[in-house]
């Protein structure tokens, strides 16, 4: 049974709020903030804390800014216990998110937060699931294009699905593209600590081949059907290749399947591709990705594209994020029936940091005014969010949208 939660003197506390994204994400706060909200900005170094709430014209009196490192437990239990929600953009999360987990789910604190790795996300499934349970705490991972698009594209196509013939799709292709935008370090950073953890620990190489990784105990998933070559999909007119980020996102998809029980059903298939409008670019992209694979496997490779790559609290120009987009396109296919349901998530914004931090801002807002109804415990964007997200996330220019049915006198030919 989940114990009562106490009063908090702060509805939400961005931490992070000196990094690069962690700024935009106070920025969406501050730009989203119902009158009323106690809110406030926490990271390792006060005065660059309080630089930042000048620089976005918050008043001192009303935001308060407080100090707390990653690796200082006390600190993380004061700020959890001040605060009815958190929202953290610090990673690796792997690295620096472990210790914050652990004075949430303890404080029965709601956080959210933007991490794409899987072994981390195992790690707190296993560690804290139970005391957040138990507690209240509602711990939402993939709060960002890593999971977002993923998982309430999916949940809201399996919605429509349940209510246009009373039972789920069996198959969904999640296809990305076209989209444009700046790649983030801390998602560059995360991906280079798996790489160097998978190349030591036979069985974190093991974990992530299991597409049921967070979902210990749930029905087993169907295999994936389509690998390296470039693929053809009913009611899509390109091609596909593989997708770098669908080996996180299709896991969290899966643990929404196991939380929710319906509308997600144990022989469903969820796939992720990257969308190609010809052939030849599709064995590109997957050509690409298997480069890609290969130099993050040999450790002087490894190091010398960590030097070079973008680093953590580094980003891209005003310019690159505002010219940013994103567009995919879910395709869902119901037995014994003809026609599948389709759905698109987009936003005119680059996806890996303006629409991320829109949508970790927006999390924090609802979960901050008590509008998830989830349970505690270790969840996901859609069992966190649901459909009061993907209102949430329409009001500042994320659309998830499910088409009608053909012959519907609202369709857009």
């Amino acid at each position: 049974m989940t114990a009562p939660r106490p009063e908090r003197d702060l509805d939400l506390v961005v931490h992070g709020a000196t990094g690069f994204t962690g700024r935009l994400v106070a920025r969406g706060v501050r730009d989203r903030a119902p009158a009323g909200l106690r809110w406030g900005l926490s990271g390792r170094n006060e005065a660059k804390l309080r630089r930042i709430r000048d620089e976005l014209g918050l008043d001192p009196q009303r935001v308060p800014v407080i100090v707390a490192d990653a690796f200082d437990s006390a600190a993380l239990a004061a700020l959890a216990g001040r605060a009815r929600a958190v929202v953290t953009t610090v990673g690796p999360y792997a690295r620096y998110g472990r210790q914050l987990v652990a004075a949430c789910a303890l404080a029965g604190t709601d956080l959210a937060d933007l991490t794409g790795e899987p072994l981390f996300m195992r790690d707190t499934i296993l560690l804290h699931h139970a005391t957040a349970r138990a507690t209240g705490a509602r711990i939402v991972h993939a709060c960002g294009f890593d999971s977002v698009p993923s998982d309430l594209g999916a949940y809201a196509l399996q919605r429509e699905a349940v209510r246009r013939h009373g039972r789920p799709c069996r198959e969904v292709v999640h296809l990305f593209g076209p989209l444009s935008g700046g790649v983030s370090g801390g998602t560059i950073a995360s991906l280079f600590d798996l790489a160097d953890l998978v190349a030591n620990d036979p069985d974190a190489r093991r974990a992530l081949q299991d597409p049921d990784l967070l979902a210990p105990g749930g029905s087993p998933s169907r295999p994936a059907p389509w690998g390296l070559p470039p693929a053809r999909h009913d009611g899509f007119a390109g091609w596909s290749a593989p997708f770098v980020m669908a080996a996180t996102n299709e896991k969290v998809v899966r643990r929404s399947r196991f939380l929710r029980g319906e509308p997600w059903g144990p022989e469903v298939r969820y796939v992720e591709r990257f969308a190609a409008a010809t052939w030849a670019r599709a064995a590109a992209v997957g050509l690409g990705t298997v480069a890609l694979m290969a130099l993050l496997a040999v450790p002087p490779l490894r190091r010398l594209a960590a030097r070079l790559a973008p680093k953590p609290g580094a980003g891209p120009s005003d310019r690159t994020r505002a010219d940013g987009f994103f567009r995919t396109t879910l395709i869902g296919r119901v037995p014994d029936v003809s026609e599948p349901i389709v759905a698109h998530v987009r936003a005119d914004e680059d996806p890996g940091y303006a629409a991320t931090a829109r949508m970790l801002a927006e999390f924090g807002l609802l979960l901050a005014a008590g509008e998830s109804d989830a349970e505690g415990g270790v969840l996901t964007p859609a069992v966190a969010g649901g459909a009061r997200a993907i209102e949430r996330l329409a009001e500042v220019g994320i659309e998830i949208r499910v088409e009608p049915p053909a012959g519907s006198p609202t369709r857009v030919p």
